[in-house]
């Protein structure tokens, strides 16, 4: 699916996103989330940020139930400014790949929290839009 630019000028300015996942009987999990998005695909990395498990319940719903929903929102107090970006698509979990020194270069160059982190061997969730829906300052 091809955003417009407007879509992608917003999407390369919000730094937060929020992941929503469902399990297999249909219970809603939203999560935020750091991401990036390359290539028409938005990438959401399992870092090092801690977590009981990497058994994450995220990554657990996408196994059974790959629809999810990816929020990309801005706020301010002068609401004229709002906007936020509703992507509806397929998640998939890629643990290795020949995208995944691309991924990994974007991401540490988005965040550099991230190039501290051994982000290498752990899963990446994949978000490939096939509905997005606009609103606001988009």
């Amino acid at each position: 699916m091809e955003l417009s630019d407007g879509q992608e000028r917003f999407i390369k300015r919000m730094r937060l996103g929020h992941l929503a996942t469902a399990d297999r009987v249909g219970e809603p999990h939203v999560v935020p989330v750091c991401f990036v998005y390359l290539a028409g695909c938005f990438y959401i990395p399992i870092d090092e940020k801690p977590k009981r498990t990497l058994r994450l319940k995220r990554l657990r719903n996408i196994e059974v139930n790959p629809r999810a929903a990816l929020l990309l929102d801005e706020y301010s107090e002068d609401w004229s400014q709002l906007g936020w970006l509703l992507v509806r698509g397929r998640a998939t979990i890629s643990e290795v790949g020949a995208e995944h020194a691309a991924v990994l270069a974007a991401l540490r160059a988005k965040y550099p929290q991230y190039r501290e982190m051994a982000l290498q061997g752990r899963p990446l969730i994949q978000v490939w839009p096939e509905k997005v829906s606009a609103w606001g300052k988009v």
